[in-house]
Formats: C-alpha cells, sequence, structure tokens
C-alpha cells in the first residue's frame, strides 16, 4: 500500500515528529561524520537526508514506515549528504 505524503511530511510520521527525525539523524550523521553543527544545521541535514535517503529507498523498493523506518533512512541520506559535501569541499568546490 503506496501512501501519499506532501512536499514537507514523511510517511507516517507528523509535522513535530519530522522534525525530531530530523534532529537525531542530523545529530546521528553528525557524529557518524566527526562533523560539528549547531540544532538548527542538524535539523536542515536530518530533513534534507530523509528526502535524500527516502528517494533512494523508493528507487531500491525499500519499504519503510513509522518513526524508525523515517530515522534509519534518514540517517542514512543525512550520511550520504555530509559525505557528499565533504569530498566536494576536499576537492575544492565552493
Amino acid at each position: 500500500m503506496e501512501q501519499s505524503v506532501g512536499i514537507m511530511g514523511m510517511p507516517g510520521v507528523g509535522f513535530f515528529g519530522m522534525l525530531l527525525i530530523g534532529f537525531l539523524a542530523g545529530y546521528v550523521a553528525e557524529k557518524a561524520m566527526n562533523r560539528n553543527h549547531g540544532l538548527f544545521t542538524n535539523i536542515l541535514v536530518g530533513i534534507a537526508g530523509s528526502f535524500v535517503g527516502g528517494t533512494l529507498a523508493g528507487l531500491l523498493n525499500f519499504q519503510y514506515q513509522g518513526f524508525l523506518g523515517n530515522l534509519i533512512v534518514a540517517v542514512a541520506g543525512a550520511v550520504l549528504l555530509l559525505w557528499i559535501f565533504g569530498r566536494a569541499k576536499a576537492s575544492g568546490v565552493n
């Protein structure tokens, strides 16, 4: 069963759940990638990571739902985003 989700939403999670998942995913990705960001940046990285992770999960036909599923996908996407930005910064791309 496919669930329709708006641009500012995650499957099975409300708006405040999205913010909490964004913070947690950004924080976990920050620690995993040995970075030092603030609260707002962690939330943004986590939410952006959830969209990246959700897109990749869809392409790989990986089904996820609810708080834990969204958190796992968001962390994976956030780590990927931080890794890509770290590689771009190391190669001198601004």
